[in-house]
């Protein structure tokens, strides 16, 4: 059985008079998955979710939403989309049942569903004992709460989350997280963000734009497998300065995997040295130890340690970004 994306987005493009914010962009969500959308500010996140959301058309190419198209049906993907945007538009002189209230109001929810409607929605939320409160007098990380019961009101299968985390304490950050994660369970979910760990800690899929054009997508292990460098080595070294070990990194005939990126070296006392740079992939990963190993000792130096890292997701977007730029 073929089964459709959620969210499918062809070709599209976006201008704003004469700047190409989103450029050739093409992805697909499916059912209950979360979706990281990650890119520096100004990247194109806001404008691709503004298309999807149907407050923004396309220049060119198209999105579907639940099988229907943002530029023939918009008024019925609003209906099965719960959007919170980066700024959440809330009344600070109501409570929050009366705001959530008028939310249901406004979603056309029958009068006599609404209040289980909110009911649900404050539970999902952990705001039930927060529904007498004025909002003006609750901490943001409840604002931000209550901006994402708006948003579930009306149990809408597919969620679109604009920055959720911005200006949220450490605390406040992994209980909006959570929440997040817990929804994804039931829903399709697109989160946009530029933190970095926000991606990790939450999503099953990882699309990364820059400059308005898709860098990388699919699952981090998924793209830090297709990327050159897939692993960093850190290592503290024994037997020369630091100028004297990036040169015999570096140069060609003593280099240990003939070309290697990121390199960073510090001189910490003595005879002392840590490096770190990702090296490329070479007759299998499981050998990488080994050369690194034979290539100290022909250079006599000792290795007093030896880490393997996996790309992370930080790695992967200070890779892709720096490339982008270099080739522009």
């Amino acid at each position: 059985m073929n089964v459709q994306p959620k969210i499918k987005v062809q070709n599209l493009s976006k201008n704003y008079g004469n700047v190409q914010a989103v450029t050739d962009v093409s992805f697909s969500v499916g059912d209950q998955q979360v979706l990281g959308f990650l890119g520096p500010n100004g990247a194109g996140k806001t404008t691709v979710m503004k298309i999807l959301t149907c407050f923004h058309f396309p220049s060119c190419g198209t999105a579907y939403v639940d099988g229907m198209s943002v530029n023939e049906q918009p008024l019925e993907i609003k209906k099965r989309i719960g959007y919170l945007p980066e700024n959440v538009p809330l009344y600070g002189d109501l409570t929050v049942d009366e705001y959530l209230t008028f939310a249901a109001e406004a979603r056309f929810i029958p009068k006599l569903k609404r209040k289980e409607a909110i009911d649900k929605s404050l539970e999902a939320c952990a705001l039930t004992s927060f529904r007498s409160r004025r909002i003006d007098t609750l901490s943001k990380g409840y604002r931000q709460r209550t901006g994402l019961a708006q948003a579930i009101i009306h149990d809408p299968p597919i969620l679109i989350l604009d920055e959720p985390t911005t200006g949220l304490d450490p605390n406040q950050i992994i209980e909006i997280r959570s929440l997040i994660k817990e929804l994804g369970k039931r829903k399709t979910v697109i989160l946009s963000t530029h933190i970095l760990q926000e991606v990790e800690a939450i999503c099953s899929q990882v699309l990364i734009i820059n400059d308005g054009r898709i860098a990388a997508q699919g699952r981090p292990e998924e793209i830090a497998g297709t990327m050159r460098g897939g692993d960093r080595w850190e290592l503290i070294l024994k037997g020369g300065t630091a100028q004297e070990i990036e040169n015999k990194l570096t140069q060609n005939e003593n280099s240990i995997l003939g070309q290697i990126s990121n390199l960073h070296i510090e001189h910490f006392g003595g005879s002392f040295v840590s490096a770190s740079f990702f090296i490329p992939a070479h007759n299998g990963d499981k050998q990488a130890g080994e050369r690194i190993f034979d290539w100290a000792v022909n250079q006599n130096m000792k290795i007093l340690e030896m880490n393997r890292k996996k790309l992370s997701i930080e790695d992967i977007f200070v890779k892709l970004t720096n490339d982008a730029q270099a080739g522009s």
